[in-house]
């Protein structure tokens, strides 16, 4: 857990705080695998709807549960949440006109 002299100097005295630590450094990990798996799902999403494949839609869709749900866990904010989705939908309904 502790990687050098200057953690262990920075760490608290306090049990608490030293909890507190451990506790942040847990839902900050937690936190950066859950965006990175969001970033994913909305990436996997754009290429389908750009190569018009036939999982488009299947991909807009898990694009759009995973926004919703970091949306409900305070991942990202409830209007950048509104933004991302209507950006890809609206993305894939111009894609959809153009087939």
């Amino acid at each position: 857990m502790l990687v050098s002299s200057q953690e262990v100097k920075d760490l608290p005295n306090i049990k608490s705080a030293i909890k507190r630590v451990r506790v942040t450094e847990t839902r900050t990990k937690r936190n950066a695998m859950q965006k990175s798996a969001l970033r994913t799902a909305v990436k996997k999403a754009k290429k389908a709807i750009e190569e018009n494949s036939n999982s488009a839609q299947e991909q807009l869709i898990k694009a759009i549960k995973a926004i919703d749900k970091a949306a409900a866990k305070n991942l990202i904010h409830k209007n950048t949440a509104a933004r991302k989705k209507s950006r890809l939908t609206k993305a894939f309904n111009a894609a959809a006109a153009n087939k």
